[in-house]
Order: C-alpha cells, then sequence, then structure tokens
C-alpha cells in the first residue's frame, strides 16, 4: 500500500466515525495560510489524543510543542471541567496563530500558552508549583526527547499518561549511524521509557495521511 491508500483510509475513518467540526477545520485552514510547517497530528491522531486523555479522566494536561493549536484544540476539548492544558511553544509567530485557533474554538479560557524555549517553560513551571499533569504530550523538536521525558517526569504522578510523538520516523529508528538527530531523539525516547523503571511503556507504529510514524505511550507507576 502507499501513503496515497494510506491518506484514504484515514479519510474515510474521518468521514465514518466523525462529525463535521468547522473549528478544527478553520485552524488547519489558518495554519496553511500563515505558512505553518504541516506537520499537524492526523485528525485521526488527535481524535486518538483526545480519547487518551478523556478515558484517564485528565483534568491538567501539558503540551510540549504547540505549533498552530490544532493538536490543543482536542486535548482542551478532552479535559473535564475546570480543567486546562498548558503549552508550550517556541516562535512567536506560531504561538499567535495557535491563540487565534483556540479562542475561535471557545477555549481560551482553557489553555494556557506559552512562548518561549521549552525547557525554560518547564523550569518555570517547576518553579510555579505547577502540576502534577494527569496528561502529557510530548511533540517538540525531538533531539531534546529525553530531556522533555526527563521534566515530565518531575512534573507527573502515578498513574500520569506520557505521549511521544513522531518516535518512529519511517522506520528510521532502526538506524544507529547517529546521522539524524531526529531519529537520534527517537531512540533516545525509547531508551528512556526502556530503562527507567517508574514508566511502562510501549509503542504503536502508524500510518495515515501523515505517512509512516508512531507514537510512544507510557504511564507513570
Amino acid at each position: 500500500m502507499s501513503r496515497k491508500s494510506w491518506s484514504a483510509v484515514d479519510d474515510y475513518i474521518v468521514g465514518s466515525l466523525f462529525e463535521p467540526d468547522a473549528a478544527l477545520d478553520a485552524a488547519l485552514a489558518a495554519n496553511r495560510r500563515e505558512g505553518l510547517p504541516e506537520i499537524d497530528v492526523s485528525a485521526a491522531q488527535g481524535k486518538l489524543l483526545h480519547l487518551l486523555a478523556r478515558i484517564g479522566g485528565a483534568k491538567t494536561v501539558l503540551e510540549i510543542g504547540t505549533l498552530g493549536g490544532y493538536s490543543t484544540i482536542w486535548l482542551a476539548r478532552a479535559v473535564s471541567a475546570g480543567g486546562k492544558v498548558v503549552t508550550l511553544e517556541l516562535e512567536p509567530r506560531h504561538a499567535a496563530v495557535a491563540r487565534s485557533n483556540i479562542e475561535r474554538a471557545g477555549l481560551g479560557d482553557r489553555v494556557d500558552l506559552r512562548v518561549g524555549p521549552a525547557l525554560a517553560s518547564l523550569s518555570a513551571l517547576q518553579a510555579e508549583g505547577a502540576g502534577p499533569f494527569d496528561f502529557i504530550f510530548i511533540d517538540a523538536d525531538k533531539p531534546n526527547n529525553p530531556n522533555y521525558l526527563e521534566w515530565a517526569m518531575k512534573l507527573s504522578r502515578p498513574g500520569t499518561v506520557i505521549v511521544c510523538d513522531n518516535v518512529i520516523r519511517d522506520g528510521a529508528v532502526l538506524h544507529t549511524d547517529g546521522r539524524d538527530a531526529n531519529v537520534e531523539g527517537a531512540r533516545a525516547a525509547f531508551s528512556f521509557i526502556g530503562k527507567d523503571e517508574r514508566l511502562d511503556g510501549t509503542a504503536i507504529q502508524t500510518v495515515g495521511a501523515k505517512g509512516y510514524d508512531g507514537f510512544a505511550i507510557a504511564v507513570v507507576k
């Protein structure tokens, strides 16, 4: 099968299982119009994140990597009454687009969007006494995966679910030559989750509109 076929199946999934969603469609359109990288999660992946957060009854969510806020909207809709999503974005221009998308979706009161280097924002969150978070989604610069996972552990509790995106990378996660920093970041995520006795995790390969990739999913013991 080809990526064209995978995309067609994704379209079938969305057409069969999802209601039309003007806010999410508008967010993707705004991201394209503003020239943001087209690296948002797919609709099916966004709904998976939404359901995982709902299944766990998450009230507090930490998202590392906002981009244009598409996944943020999915997560903000998942938190229970009075819940909050703290989302971290490096690029001010991306954050401005995300803020507009989130406000348009009617979710501004549920989202705390912080702009700047994620590691600095995470340190600030700890200093503020934020957390523990119930659900953490890591989808930022891949070489920092082990640093983000370390911070996730500091800001979590037993039962926290941690999801790390883009860990298969067209199967390149098998490469050990160290030439691709993003692949090394994916391998570092596997190493961290596999070796940390506080975590119980797995990974799922995915195909679809976003190509061949996957998520690592772990729960804090």
